[in-house]
């Protein structure tokens, strides 16, 4: 499956980012772009939808961690969507499922996402 990054803006300046294929260090760099344009366009609330994805490697989560950083200063956060078990792994291996709260739908994360600046 080919990369893809699919950017959808929702109410409450929320984004989710529909992620398709491998994300590895050839194709993190479009997803850092992209995720920067999202919040410097005001997103507050990334939702990162890996459900389509087959892999990550440290790239990926050095990404994911530098939204992380870049929302903190504005209250913002990344939730993430990974129904895939070795994908999921991943997070859990790293401990970054301390810092990342992790859903196995989109409707479960966007249900359980809290309010940007309410925390």
């Amino acid at each position: 499956m080919r990369f893809r990054v699919e950017l959808e803006h929702l109410p409450d300046a929320t984004v989710v980012v529909a992620l398709s294929g491998e994300v590895d260090l050839y194709t993190a760099p479009e997803l850092r772009d992209r995720l920067v344009e999202a919040i410097d366009a005001g997103a507050r609330r990334l939702v990162v939808d890996m459900t389509e994805t087959t892999f990550i490697d440290s790239t990926t989560l050095g990404v994911l961690i530098g939204a992380v950083k870049r929302l903190r200063p504005v209250e913002g956060d990344v939730l993430l969507v990974a129904p895939d078990r070795n994908i999921r792994k991943v997070f859990e291996i790293t401990l970054l499922d301390r810092v990342f709260p992790i859903s196995d739908t989109l409707e479960d994360a966007l249900a359980t996402a809290p309010t940007p600046g309410s925390s």
